[in-house]
Protein backbone atom coordinates (compact mmCIF):
# COMPACT_ATOMS: atom_id res chain seq x y z
CA UNK A 1 0.00 0.00 0.00
CA UNK A 2 1.38 3.39 -1.00
CA UNK A 3 1.29 6.46 1.24
CA UNK A 4 -1.24 8.12 -1.08
CA UNK A 5 -3.54 5.12 -0.83
CA UNK A 6 -3.15 5.14 2.95
CA UNK A 7 -3.94 8.85 3.10
CA UNK A 8 -7.08 8.42 0.98
CA UNK A 9 -8.30 5.53 3.12
CA UNK A 10 -7.63 7.49 6.32
CA UNK A 11 -9.63 10.45 5.03
CA UNK A 12 -12.49 8.16 3.99
CA UNK A 13 -12.45 6.48 7.41
CA UNK A 14 -12.52 9.82 9.22
CA UNK A 15 -15.31 11.20 7.06
CA UNK A 16 -17.59 8.17 7.26
CA UNK A 17 -17.04 6.66 10.72
CA UNK A 18 -19.25 9.18 12.51
CA UNK A 19 -21.68 10.12 9.78
CA UNK A 20 -24.53 7.57 9.51
CA UNK A 21 -23.47 6.42 6.04
CA UNK A 22 -21.26 3.38 6.82
CA UNK A 23 -17.49 3.59 6.91
CA UNK A 24 -17.20 -0.11 6.00
CA UNK A 25 -19.17 0.40 2.78
CA UNK A 26 -17.02 3.33 1.69
CA UNK A 27 -13.74 1.74 2.73
CA UNK A 28 -14.65 -1.45 0.86
CA UNK A 29 -15.45 0.51 -2.30
CA UNK A 30 -12.32 2.65 -2.07
CA UNK A 31 -10.22 -0.37 -1.05
CA UNK A 32 -11.32 -2.22 -4.18
CA UNK A 33 -10.83 0.84 -6.37
CA UNK A 34 -7.30 1.32 -5.02
CA UNK A 35 -6.53 -2.41 -5.21
CA UNK A 36 -5.81 -2.73 -1.49
CA UNK A 37 -8.06 -5.72 -0.72
CA UNK A 38 -6.61 -9.20 -1.17
CA UNK A 39 -9.56 -11.53 -1.95
CA UNK A 40 -7.48 -14.45 -0.74
CA UNK A 41 -6.94 -12.88 2.68
CA UNK A 42 -9.97 -10.69 3.54
CA UNK A 43 -9.09 -10.88 7.24
CA UNK A 44 -6.04 -8.70 6.60
CA UNK A 45 -8.28 -5.93 5.26
CA UNK A 46 -10.58 -6.25 8.29
CA UNK A 47 -7.58 -5.99 10.60
CA UNK A 48 -6.27 -2.92 8.76
CA UNK A 49 -9.65 -1.19 9.08
CA UNK A 50 -9.94 -2.07 12.77
CA UNK A 51 -6.49 -0.69 13.60
CA UNK A 52 -7.10 2.43 11.49
CA UNK A 53 -10.27 2.99 13.53
CA UNK A 54 -8.02 3.73 16.50
CA UNK A 55 -7.47 7.06 14.78
CA UNK A 56 -11.17 7.84 14.97
CA UNK A 57 -11.15 6.62 18.58
CA UNK A 58 -8.57 9.31 19.32
CA UNK A 59 -10.89 11.84 17.67
CA UNK A 60 -13.76 10.88 19.98
CA UNK A 61 -11.55 10.95 23.07
CA UNK A 62 -10.30 14.43 22.25
CA UNK A 63 -13.68 15.89 21.28
CA UNK A 64 -15.47 14.49 24.34
CA UNK A 65 -12.58 14.85 26.81
CA UNK A 66 -14.59 16.84 29.36
CA UNK A 67 -17.54 14.43 29.17
CA UNK A 68 -15.28 11.41 29.54
CA UNK A 69 -13.49 12.90 32.56
CA UNK A 70 -16.80 13.82 34.22
CA UNK A 71 -18.35 10.42 33.52
CA UNK A 72 -15.30 8.60 34.88
CA UNK A 73 -15.12 10.75 38.01
CA UNK A 74 -18.85 10.57 38.75
CA UNK A 75 -18.92 6.84 38.00
CA UNK A 76 -16.11 6.05 40.46
CA UNK A 77 -17.16 8.42 43.24
CA UNK A 78 -20.86 7.74 42.81
CA UNK A 79 -20.51 3.98 42.98
CA UNK A 80 -18.20 4.20 46.01
CA UNK A 81 -20.82 6.31 47.80
CA UNK A 82 -23.53 3.89 46.73
CA UNK A 83 -21.62 0.89 48.08
CA UNK A 84 -20.90 2.69 51.33
CA UNK A 85 -24.59 3.68 51.59
CA UNK A 86 -23.77 7.38 51.72
CA UNK A 87 -25.78 8.12 48.60
CA UNK A 88 -28.36 5.62 47.36
CA UNK A 89 -29.07 7.49 44.13
CA UNK A 90 -26.49 7.70 41.35
CA UNK A 91 -26.25 10.95 39.42
CA UNK A 92 -27.26 10.93 35.73
CA UNK A 93 -23.57 11.21 34.80
CA UNK A 94 -22.63 8.21 36.97
CA UNK A 95 -25.51 6.20 35.52
CA UNK A 96 -24.30 7.12 32.01
CA UNK A 97 -21.07 5.27 32.81
CA UNK A 98 -23.09 2.13 33.55
CA UNK A 99 -25.18 2.61 30.42
CA UNK A 100 -22.05 2.74 28.26
CA UNK A 101 -20.83 -0.49 29.86
CA UNK A 102 -24.17 -2.26 29.49
CA UNK A 103 -24.68 -0.99 25.95
CA UNK A 104 -21.24 -2.25 24.92
CA UNK A 105 -21.78 -5.83 26.04
CA UNK A 106 -23.95 -7.05 23.10
CA UNK A 107 -21.51 -6.06 20.34
CA UNK A 108 -18.57 -7.37 22.38
CA UNK A 109 -20.16 -10.79 22.86
CA UNK A 110 -21.53 -11.14 19.33
CA UNK A 111 -18.41 -9.69 17.70
CA UNK A 112 -16.10 -12.09 19.50
CA UNK A 113 -18.38 -15.11 19.02
CA UNK A 114 -18.74 -14.61 15.27
CA UNK A 115 -15.28 -13.20 14.55
CA UNK A 116 -14.52 -15.58 11.67
CA UNK A 117 -17.78 -14.78 9.87
CA UNK A 118 -17.32 -11.05 10.40
CA UNK A 119 -13.81 -11.16 8.97
CA UNK A 120 -14.72 -13.47 6.09
CA UNK A 121 -15.61 -12.74 2.48
CA UNK A 122 -19.36 -12.54 3.16
CA UNK A 123 -18.98 -9.30 5.08
CA UNK A 124 -17.19 -7.73 2.10
CA UNK A 125 -20.00 -8.75 -0.26
CA UNK A 126 -21.33 -5.69 -2.08
CA UNK A 127 -24.85 -7.15 -2.33
CA UNK A 128 -24.92 -7.28 1.47
CA UNK A 129 -23.55 -3.75 1.70
CA UNK A 130 -26.07 -2.43 -0.82
CA UNK A 131 -29.01 -4.02 0.99
CA UNK A 132 -27.81 -2.75 4.37
CA UNK A 133 -27.41 0.80 3.09
CA UNK A 134 -30.96 0.87 1.77
CA UNK A 135 -32.74 -1.01 4.58
CA UNK A 136 -31.10 0.95 7.38
CA UNK A 137 -31.83 4.20 5.51
CA UNK A 138 -35.53 3.35 5.56
CA UNK A 139 -35.40 2.62 9.30
CA UNK A 140 -33.50 5.88 9.92
CA UNK A 141 -36.19 7.74 7.94
CA UNK A 142 -38.87 6.16 10.13
CA UNK A 143 -36.97 7.07 13.32
CA UNK A 144 -36.43 10.64 12.12
CA UNK A 145 -40.08 11.25 11.36
CA UNK A 146 -41.75 9.27 14.16
CA UNK A 147 -39.26 9.59 17.03
CA UNK A 148 -40.42 12.10 19.66
CA UNK A 149 -36.96 13.75 19.95
CA UNK A 150 -37.63 15.27 23.38
CA UNK A 151 -35.22 13.49 25.74
CA UNK A 152 -31.62 14.37 26.62
CA UNK A 153 -28.66 12.17 27.52
CA UNK A 154 -29.34 12.89 31.20
CA UNK A 155 -32.73 11.21 30.79
CA UNK A 156 -31.36 7.91 29.50
CA UNK A 157 -32.54 4.70 31.16
CA UNK A 158 -31.14 1.19 31.33
CA UNK A 159 -33.75 0.16 28.75
CA UNK A 160 -32.40 2.78 26.35
CA UNK A 161 -28.86 1.50 26.85
CA UNK A 162 -29.89 -2.10 26.17
CA UNK A 163 -31.90 -1.18 23.08
CA UNK A 164 -29.15 1.01 21.59
CA UNK A 165 -26.57 -1.61 22.56
CA UNK A 166 -28.35 -4.32 20.60
CA UNK A 167 -28.80 -1.90 17.69
CA UNK A 168 -25.02 -1.46 17.70
CA UNK A 169 -24.71 -5.19 16.97
CA UNK A 170 -26.28 -4.52 13.56
CA UNK A 171 -23.15 -2.52 12.76
CA UNK A 172 -21.36 -5.84 12.35
CA UNK A 173 -23.31 -6.16 9.10
CA UNK A 174 -21.32 -4.19 6.51
CA UNK A 175 -23.16 -1.19 5.16
CA UNK A 176 -25.19 -0.69 8.33
CA UNK A 177 -23.00 1.96 10.00
CA UNK A 178 -22.28 1.81 13.73
CA UNK A 179 -23.17 5.46 14.24
CA UNK A 180 -26.19 5.02 11.97
CA UNK A 181 -27.68 2.07 13.85
CA UNK A 182 -27.10 3.57 17.30
CA UNK A 183 -28.35 7.04 16.34
CA UNK A 184 -31.43 5.46 14.79
CA UNK A 185 -32.09 3.49 17.96
CA UNK A 186 -31.64 6.62 20.05
CA UNK A 187 -34.16 8.52 17.93
CA UNK A 188 -36.62 5.64 18.22
CA UNK A 189 -36.27 5.84 22.01
CA UNK A 190 -37.22 9.53 21.92
CA UNK A 191 -33.78 11.15 22.21
CA UNK A 192 -33.08 14.44 20.48
CA UNK A 193 -30.82 14.23 17.43
CA UNK A 194 -27.85 15.73 19.27
CA UNK A 195 -28.37 13.47 22.31
CA UNK A 196 -28.70 10.38 20.11
CA UNK A 197 -25.46 11.31 18.33
CA UNK A 198 -23.62 12.03 21.58
CA UNK A 199 -24.60 8.72 23.18
CA UNK A 200 -23.72 6.95 19.92
CA UNK A 201 -20.21 8.40 19.97
CA UNK A 202 -19.64 7.69 23.67
CA UNK A 203 -20.96 4.15 23.23
CA UNK A 204 -18.56 3.66 20.34
CA UNK A 205 -15.47 4.22 22.50
CA UNK A 206 -15.35 0.68 24.01
CA UNK A 207 -16.38 -0.98 20.73
CA UNK A 208 -13.86 0.85 18.53
CA UNK A 209 -11.10 0.62 21.11
CA UNK A 210 -11.55 -3.08 21.85
CA UNK A 211 -11.80 -3.98 18.17
CA UNK A 212 -8.73 -1.99 17.18
CA UNK A 213 -6.55 -3.24 20.03
CA UNK A 214 -7.64 -6.84 19.55
CA UNK A 215 -7.01 -6.79 15.82
CA UNK A 216 -3.66 -5.07 16.31
CA UNK A 217 -2.58 -7.85 18.63
CA UNK A 218 -4.10 -10.80 16.76
CA UNK A 219 -3.08 -9.81 13.24
CA UNK A 220 -0.08 -7.49 13.50
CA UNK A 221 1.73 -8.40 16.70
CA UNK A 222 1.43 -12.16 16.21
CA UNK A 223 2.57 -11.84 12.60
CA UNK A 224 5.52 -9.77 13.75
CA UNK A 225 6.50 -12.43 16.28
CA UNK A 226 6.36 -15.01 13.51
CA UNK A 227 8.58 -12.82 11.33
CA UNK A 228 5.90 -12.25 8.68
CA UNK A 229 5.18 -8.51 8.75
CA UNK A 230 6.12 -5.49 10.81
CA UNK A 231 3.51 -4.62 13.44
CA UNK A 232 3.48 -0.97 12.41
CA UNK A 233 4.30 0.50 9.03
CA UNK A 234 4.32 4.01 7.62
CA UNK A 235 1.14 3.50 5.60
CA UNK A 236 -0.81 2.44 8.67
CA UNK A 237 0.51 5.42 10.65
CA UNK A 238 -0.46 7.85 7.88
CA UNK A 239 -3.98 6.42 7.53
CA UNK A 240 -4.53 6.42 11.30
CA UNK A 241 -3.41 10.04 11.72
CA UNK A 242 -5.57 11.13 8.78
CA UNK A 243 -8.54 9.28 10.26
CA UNK A 244 -8.01 11.03 13.61
CA UNK A 245 -7.88 14.54 12.16
CA UNK A 246 -10.74 14.15 9.71
CA UNK A 247 -12.75 12.18 12.28
CA UNK A 248 -12.55 15.05 14.77
CA UNK A 249 -13.78 17.48 12.13
CA UNK A 250 -16.61 15.10 11.21
CA UNK A 251 -17.80 14.89 14.81
CA UNK A 252 -17.74 18.67 15.16
CA UNK A 253 -19.65 19.05 11.90
CA UNK A 254 -22.34 16.50 12.76
CA UNK A 255 -22.95 17.78 16.31
CA UNK A 256 -23.43 21.29 14.90
CA UNK A 257 -25.46 20.09 11.91
CA UNK A 258 -27.97 18.10 13.98
CA UNK A 259 -28.80 21.08 16.16
CA UNK A 260 -30.92 22.59 13.40
CA UNK A 261 -31.23 19.95 10.67
CA UNK A 262 -32.68 16.48 10.19
CA UNK A 263 -30.92 13.28 9.12
CA UNK A 264 -32.82 13.18 5.82
CA UNK A 265 -29.75 14.04 3.77
CA UNK A 266 -28.06 10.89 5.05
CA UNK A 267 -31.17 8.83 4.28
CA UNK A 268 -31.15 10.04 0.68
CA UNK A 269 -27.41 9.50 0.34
CA UNK A 270 -27.56 5.94 1.71
CA UNK A 271 -30.38 4.95 -0.63
CA UNK A 272 -28.69 6.57 -3.64
CA UNK A 273 -25.38 4.82 -2.91
CA UNK A 274 -27.07 1.49 -2.24
CA UNK A 275 -29.04 1.65 -5.48
CA UNK A 276 -25.94 2.72 -7.45
CA UNK A 277 -23.94 -0.22 -6.09
CA UNK A 278 -26.79 -2.59 -6.93
CA UNK A 279 -27.06 -1.27 -10.49
CA UNK A 280 -23.30 -1.62 -11.01
CA UNK A 281 -23.44 -5.17 -9.69
CA UNK A 282 -26.37 -6.17 -11.89
CA UNK A 283 -24.75 -4.64 -14.98
CA UNK A 284 -21.48 -6.46 -14.30
CA UNK A 285 -19.46 -3.31 -13.71
CA UNK A 286 -18.77 -4.42 -10.15
CA UNK A 287 -18.23 -7.88 -8.74
CA UNK A 288 -19.74 -8.90 -5.43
Amino acid sequence: MTLLQALILGIVQGLTEFLPISSTAHLTLFGRWLGCIDPEHPEQWTAFIAVMQLGTLIAVLIYFTNDIVNITREFILGNISYIQKRDLVLSPTARLGWYIIVGSLPIGIVGYSFKKIIEGTLTKNLYVISASLIILAIILFFAEHYGRKVRSVDQLTILDAIFVGFAQVLALIPGSSRSGTTMTAGLLMGLTRVSAAKFSFLLGIPAIGASGIYEFYSEFYKSYKDGLVAPINTALIVSTIAAAIVGYLSIAFLMHYLQTRTTNVFVVYRIALGVLILILLLTGKLSS
